[in-house]
């Protein structure tokens, strides 16, 4: 009988003790098979949750070619956890490839509750919670990232929907300028940063707003929300 996939959401800042609740370590205490995006970081997090360094054995998702080895494990009957870096595996994550393949092998999936930047930052901004859309990352060439912020402005607007987005922290403060510049002034623009850490800052402002106070982001994990309209 095959083991079970169980995705195991990551922390965004602090301890695992801090971000899981008990039901779900309990859970990870019992595994000895993982597959993460970082095994470092994984480590981390899994010592803290309570596991054994000795007794675990990770491996990196990296291409597909090797998704049917990292089944393997289940397959013998052991059960497996997917770690994503920070939040929900699967979620913008290259974990979805490994849950898509657990599926066609007819491999239970079980995910655990815990922590998503994208639904935490949807919580807090004020936004239309009944119909939004992640859209992933915007495009980094600015005549197309500008067309992609035109056109989601226009979807929101259509649908009265919430459109949720993200950037590497690096390029925070380029996709910021793009969406001021952009956007229309009465347009709603949330940008959430730091979520769950002592830094976090979460602020809905219209784009007339945003203008007036020349804000910078930084190097720091951010989602973008807007609503048209």
């Amino acid at each position: 009988m095959p083991g079970v996939l169980y995705a195991i959401p990551a922390p965004l800042g602090g301890r695992a003790a801090e971000a899981l609740p008990a039901p779900a370590l309990a859970i990870v205490k019992t595994l000895r098979h993982f597959v993460v995006e970082n095994a470092k970081s994984a480590r981390a997090f899994l010592k803290d949750a309570g596991n054994d360094p000795k007794q675990m054995q990770i491996q990196e998702i990296n291409e597909e070619s090797i998704v049917k080895e990292l089944l393997r494990p289940l397959n013998e009957g052991h059960s497996v956890g997917l770690l994503s870096e920070a939040g929900c595996p699967a979620i913008a994550d290259p974990g979805a490839r490994l849950v898509e393949a657990a599926h066609r092998a007819g491999i239970r999936v079980v995910p655990l509750i815990g922590p998503s930047s994208i639904l935490l930052a949807l919580m807090a901004s004020g936004l239309e919670g009944q119909r939004f859309a992640f859209c992933g990352y915007l495009p980094r060439a600015e005549d197309e990232r500008r067309n992609r912020i035109r056109e989601l402005e226009a979807r929101s607007r259509r649908e009265r929907e919430t459109q949720i987005f993200i950037e590497t922290p690096y390029r925070n403060d380029v996709l910021l300028a793009s969406l001021l510049e952009v956007l229309a002034e009465e347009t709603s623009l949330c940008v959430a940063t730091d979520l769950t850490l002592p830094t976090e800052a979460i602020s809905t402002q219209s784009v007339r707003s945003w203008r007036a106070a020349r804000r910078a982001i930084g190097k720091r994990p951010t989602i973008f929300l807007l609503l048209s309209g």
